[in-house]
Parts: structure tokens; sequence; C-alpha cells
């Protein structure tokens, strides 16, 4: 096709097939190196989609892999998980039919929208034409024909869109992926596709389908933000920098540790930022916040200046304001998300956090906190890592803890195995005793928080990087709701060691539940009898059993010595494996000069529940107004 004829060349394809065929075509480019944007396709077909989307993945399959999964929820979780071990730089989209298909992935779009996640969602809608009508699972709206049940999408999409026509695809694509490929604004897209509209023919321009490359840029701050940037650091005595997502996604974690060798300056990590540091480095505090370490929390009450670097600033990171309680605090917000860089009243630098810290290491050369501030931080880190180890080799009976099951699972990984969890009281856990010793060796959903994603998260860290061992640890709840995608890695050949714990119930909200005054009411697992309500004996769940009957590898592990063993042998096994483990809900690890708002009942006849709403009260005096 010649250059000069090619504006006037029309293809006639079916709404699917081009937009099967685009997404074959868009590509991204970072620091020169260039690669496809889609991996492909995950799915499950019903009458609302095999006939458009399936017939043109079938027409494409050589150009655009397909993989069917067991819960469209999950596929979700998957492709965003798939795009966060990428940098955000690749992604799948997803498709399901019309009804239920659709709405079961809404989750899963929240959680890639809350976490920054670029996913692209196909679901399938009724009829554009109106003249079958109600069709089998739809919504009928009594004040619109143009309502449906995708609209639930638009509030949890970066980008919402429904194809009428199949030439609205012309101008709908292209603004899926600027949103798909921008840093600050991306999240799920979702284009609604009408079951009749997909099926329908059109003479589509060839130079819709030119390869597009999307660069991936590193915008530096002001020049004058800067220089600012650098006097407020000179000035302060105890500095903090509090490292998130933004820093990994950045690929920043390097010049960070280059910055702070040079400097002094400590870091502490939000969840998404873990692995910013390595556990051992003399200037790593460790987690930060509601979920963080003594040093950690220590440092950001005392810092009187605090420089977060692509965090959101969630109520987990500030402890619900109280973190911060220096009167004279000042906050540097360097973020690619201007919307983020505004939060907590600071200097709003936005900014792309590699080319920044670079900048600021080279602005700051010759200058470090003071002696004293510096060797405290290291104390920090060694009496940190000293009660980690503690903690991991507790030998609790008769059941072991979870932070021991922790510690075997962190000495059986290689240091670029990934770690993958969600939901529960295992995210906190791991938060503070994880011992990351890679950017990528840390991927906990803390953003949503979503039981279920678990399972269905690690096969996508695991199609995103075959070439890591993935653990998945996983709560006996979690497992409950989603473990339906160990069918899937079976299917895809994709291996995962998942360990799965036995805690009989919600432990998390449990230990919260009781420290609220509660007693744990309704988090347990057990039967209900005549006098006792639902605190019978507890429910005999084979968890191994039900792992197996999926076809997973399994092993039963009563003591560490034999999670160990398990997980030494888990690494010859080529499948999916379950390792199913019991542990004791009331060993916990606690928390350390942190708090969380959540709010007690005010009145009540339960005295435990008055006695926690007075310490309620103390702790609510402590939040602060951070504008």
């Amino acid at each position: 096709m010649s250059r000069a004829s090619s504006s006037n060349e029309v293809l006639r394809l079916t709404m699917a097939q081009a937009l099967v065929k685009w997404m074959t075509r868009q590509y991204v480019e970072r620091d020169g190196h260039e690669q496809r944007f889609f991996a492909g396709m995950w799915g499950i077909f019903g009458h609302g989609n095999v006939a458009g989307v399936g017939q043109a993945l079938d027409q494409y399959r050589d150009e655009l892999p397909y993989v069917l999964s067991r819960n469209e929820q999950a596929q979700v979780h998957a492709a965003a998980a798939f795009a966060r071990q990428s940098n955000r730089l690749r992604t799948w989209a997803c498709t399901t039919s019309v009804g239920p298909g659709a709405t079961n992935m809404v989750t899963g779009a929240a959680g890639a929208t809350i976490n920054r996640l670029p996913v692209l969602l196909l679901p399938g809608d009724t009829f554009a034409s109106r003249r079958i009508a109600p069709v089998l699972q739809q919504l009928e709206s009594p004040w619109s024909h143009e309502t449906s049940v995708n609209d639930a999408f638009k509030p949890v999409s970066r980008y919402w869109d429904r194809i009428s026509r199949p030439e609205q695809l012309l101008a709908a694509a292209p603004e899926a992926m600027r949103v798909l490929t921008d840093q600050a604004d991306t999240g799920a897209v979702t284009l609604a596709l009408p079951q009749d509209v997909q099926a329908e023919a059109y003479e589509y321009p060839a130079h819709f389908f030119r390869r597009r490359v999307y660069a991936i840029g590193r915008p530096a701050p002001d020049a004058k933000l800067l220089r600012e940037i650098v006097i407020l650091v000179r000035a302060a005595r105890r500095p903090l920098i509090v490292a998130g997502g933004g820093v990994i996604y950045a690929d920043a974690t390097k010049v960070l540790h280059e910055l702070t060798a040079a400097t002094g300056i400590p870091v502490a990590e939000t969840m998404a930022g873990k692995g910013a540091m390595r556990f051992d480095d003399p200037c790593a505090l460790g987690a930060i916040g509601a979920t963080g370490t003594p040093g950690a929390n220590i440092a950001a009450r005392e810092a009187d200046l605090v420089i977060g670097i692509g965090t959101r600033w969630s109520d987990f990171t500030t402890a619900s304001h109280t973190a911060f309680q220096n009167p004279d605090v000042q906050f540097i917000n360097i973020n690619i998300a201007r919307f983020d860089a505004l939060k907590l009243g600071g200097l709003a630098v936005t900014a792309d956090a590699r080319t920044t810290i670079e900048l600021l290491a080279t602005a700051l050369a010759g200058w470090e906190i003071d002696a004293a501030y510096r060797a405290r931080v290291a104390r920090f880190n060694e009496q940190w890592n000293a009660q980690v180890d503690t903690i991991y080799h507790r030998d609790h009976e008769p059941l072991p803890s979870q932070g021991e099951v922790i510690g075997a699972v962190n000495g059986a990984a290689s240091e670029r195995d990934v770690i993958v969890c969600a939901a529960g009281s295992l995210p906190g856990d791991l938060h503070k005793l994880w011992q990351c010793r890679e950017a990528k060796n840390f991927h906990v959903e803390y953003g949503y928080s979503c039981m279920g994603y678990e399972v269905a998260g690690g096969l996508g860290v695991k199609m995103a990087a075959p070439d890591r061992e993935v653990y998945v640890m996983v709560g006996d709840g979690s497992w409950l709701m989603m473990s339906s995608e160990i069918v899937t890695s079976l299917q895809e050949g994709v291996k995962l060691t998942i360990v799965l714990i036995d805690n009989h119930g919600f432990a998390s909200i449990g230990a919260l539940s009781e420290s609220l005054g509660s007693a744990g009411f309704g988090t347990e697992y057990r039967y209900r009898t005549p006098d006792h309500g639902p605190r019978g004996r507890v429910l005999p769940v084979d968890f191994a059993a039900n792992a197996e009957s999926l076809g997973a590898c399994v092993f039963r592990a009563r003591t560490i010595a034999e999670l160990r063993h398990a997980l030494e042998e888990a690494k010859s096994v080529e499948r999916t494996v379950v390792i199913a483990i019991e542990t004791d809900r009331n060993a916990r690890v606690g928390g350390f000069e942190s708090w969380w708002d959540v709010p007690v009942a005010e009145v009540s006849e339960q005295e435990s529940v008055r006695s926690a709403r007075e310490q309620y009260d103390v702790h609510r005096a402590t939040e602060r107004w951070l504008l």
C-alpha cells in the first residue's frame, strides 16, 4: 500500500473485528523500549458477545491471544495485576456478555481505577436498535431506553462510552488509549458494546489500523519548584521521604537509593511503594502508617519535612491524619498526577519521580542530614529487622502464628520472586514483616483491599513475569470468595505457589471488632446452635481437598517445619501448588506507634463498647487538618 493511497483505502469489517484488529496495532514506548500495549484478551462468552467479539477473536487468534477465565471479576483482577507488574506499560482487555457477566466486572473495574491501573473492559450490551426488547438479561428502565446495567461502570471507570454505531469506534478507541496510557489518569476504561452493533459491518479507513506508538514521557519538574524543594530540604532537620507506588512505576528505585545514600534522608514505604528500598538499607525505615513499623512512625511523628514521592496519601499511610504531629511540618508532594500532588497542602510538584529524584540529587550534592539523625535511622532499621526475625521464629504452639508463616515463605522465596496478597490481616502483616530485596518483590493490592483478588492477581503477575516464581498468600475468607482461577492457571500452564491460611473466618475484621468492643461478632466460621447463635463448633472445611478437586498439587502442613518442607518440594512441581496450613487467629503481630480511624458506637449498653469509645475519642483528638 503506498502512502498516497493509504488515506483512501477502506477495510470492510464488523465493529468487533475492527476493534480486535485495532488493538493489535497499539504500542507504547518509554526510555527507548517499545512494546505492544495489549497482551491479549480475557473473556467469558455469552449471547451478548460470542458472535461479535468472540467471532473476531477467533478470526484474529494468531494476532491477539484469548484466555478463558472462570469469573468475570477475576479476569479484571488478573489484567490489573499484569498491568501493575508491567509498570502500567502493558495490559489485557476483558470481554463479557450482557447482564450478570458485565456487572460481575464492576468490582474489578473499581479496583483497577482506585489503584490507577489500566484495563480495557468490553462488556456486551443490549440491542442498540431497540427492535428486540427486552432481551435476555436486560434491565428495563422505565425512564430511559438508553440506560442499561453497563451504566453502573460509569463511576468506576476513568473513561466510559457506548458504541451505538460501528463508526463510533473511530472516535472512542483513540480516547480509550488516551486514558489507558495516561500515567496520571489511567484506570478502567469501559466500552459498552451492544450485541447487534458488534456484528454490524462498516468500511473502516485503513489508516485507522496503522501501527501507533504512544510515548510515555518523563516530565521534569518546574525549575522554580525544584529550587524551592532544595531550599526546604537543606533547611530541614528531620526530613522524611514517603515512597509510594509511583516510585516503582517510574523505575526510580535505583536513583532513590543513590539519593538516600548520599544525603542520609530516611525512607518509609506505603503498601504500593514497598520494595522501593531494600529492607536492610540503613536508610530504610520500612512500612509507614496504620500498618507501619516503630521507626517509620516515630520518624513521621517528628518529621519537620515530609517528601511524598508517588503516593496518593491514603488514610492507612497517614494513620488517619495522626501520623505527622510536628506542628511545623511541611510537605513536598512529587507526583505524576496533579490531583495527588496537591494533597496535604504541600508544595505540589507534578513531574516524573525518577527525573525529579535525579535532579534533586544533583542539586543536593555535598549536603547530608545530621550524623546523629542518620545514626538513629540506622538503629531503627537494625532494631526492626531483629524484631522481624523474632516474629519469624516465634515457635507459637499449638498452632503457628501468621507471622511465622510469612517468615517461612520469605525464607523460601528468592530475591526476584513475588509475593501476592490483597485482603484481611495478611496485607498489614506483610507490609511490616516482608523483607523486600528487589523492587517487584512485593505485590499487595491495598487500594481496594479486594477479597478474592489473590489467586487471580497472582495469575496476572505470573503472566507478566514468567521468569519469576509467584507466591500467593491468601486467607480462608478470600479463598472461599474466589479461588476459581486455579483452573485457569492449569489451563494456561501458569504455575503459582499458593499458601492458604486457615484461621476459621475473617480474622482481620474479628480483631478489629474486638478492639472496638464487639468481641469479633459475626467473623468466625462456626455452626449456629440454639444456645450460642453463630458461636458453635468451628466449621470443618477441608481447604486442601477443595484445592485438590480443582486440579492443584496439594500439601497439608501442620507445623512451620512442614511448611518449609512443602515450600521446597513445591519448587520442583510444574503446576500450581496449594499449601494449606492452620494458624492461631489470636497470635497477632499488632500495631506500632499508629492508629486507624474506625468509628465506635457513641452510645451502647455494652461496657466493652463504651470503653472502646473512650479510647476512640482520645485518639481522634490527635487527628489533624493537613491543608
